[in-house]
């Protein structure tokens, strides 16, 4: 698609990893410097996640930015500080117990999480993922009995041999009218998959839309940078779409532009371009 001109933005809506963070779990100077330098100039900046909140809160700290965000792939757009919260949607209760009993019957590790917290069955090598790189302590418990109680807006799945990829891939066929999949990777661990499942309703599209009429901001006036297979649904209504160079070919589909990659401050170099 052809690029866009230089214009006045009012949003800036980034995710994380693979756009922000390269996979040494660093963000460079260039893109924080970028980001400050948007908001001094009026415009307000967002990211948007498939990060639970609370992997979220300290990444949102380091770079300054305080305001409403969308975590859980948009299952939730939230201001972590307030705990406001604009939109919220949640996995049927029968579906999330389905779905854990599908995943214990077959060997597959999931993890589910409310709005404040993510729980875990045990302390295994994923827990110690979430903990090493994404700062997340589990909430311990009986995942059927935690889904019975609680609100459960996102559940993962986390696999990383090609027999666990098989049998995802099963879990997806018997649960793809119930539930909304994304295989997510993270430059840090290259060798596993994330597969993100939730409501059907939710996209990172649906939450800009929830986001950007809240702040009576239109679709026009977003501007919007990603990398990932479920960054397809917001860069398709952005005013601005941007691809980054270490993005999925059909992220370039949608894109209006692509700029440099995650490890060559491509965030920087979109807002150099085309903001300021």
């Amino acid at each position: 698609m052809a690029r866009k001109m230089k214009q006045p933005y009012k949003l800036l809506v980034v995710d994380i990893d693979g756009t922000l963070m390269n996979s040494r779990g660093i963000i460079s100077a260039e893109d924080k410097e970028a980001l400050t330098r948007v908001r001094r100039m009026g415009l307000t900046v967002a990211v948007s996640t498939g990060r639970a909140m609370q992997a979220t809160k300290w990444v949102l700290e380091q770079l300054g930015i305080d305001g409403f965000h969308m975590f859980y792939d948009g299952s939730l757009v939230s201001n972590p500080w307030t705990g406001q919260v604009i939109y919220a949607e949640n996995i049927a209760r029968e579906v999330v117990l389905s779905a854990i009993a599908f995943a214990r019957s077959n060997g597959l590790h999931i993890d589910v999480y409310s709005p404040a917290h993510y729980f875990a069955e045990k302390e295994d090598w994923a827990t110690e993922v979430r903990r090493k790189f994404f700062k997340m302590e589990p909430v311990l418990g009986d995942l059927l009995d935690i889904s019975r109680k609680e609100r459960i807006i996102k559940a993962t799945v986390i696999v990383r041999t090609d027999p666990e990829r098989a049998k995802a891939m099963d879990f997806e066929k018997q649960f793809r009218d119930k539930l909304s999949f994304s295989w997510t990777t993270t430059p840090a661990y290259p060798e596993l998959d994330f597969i993100n499942l939730v409501s059907p309703r939710v996209s990172k599209g649906k939450a800009l839309e929830e986001l950007a009429n809240y702040l009576k901001i239109p679709l026009s006036q977003v501007v919007a940078i990603g990398d990932g297979i479920n960054d397809v649904s917001m860069l398709k209504i952005a005013g601005l779409a941007v691809a980054m160079g270490n993005c999925v070919e059909e992220l370039k589909s949608v894109a209006h532009a692509v700029t440099h990659d995650v490890d060559h401050s491509g965030v920087a170099e979109a807002i150099k371009k085309y903001i300021g």
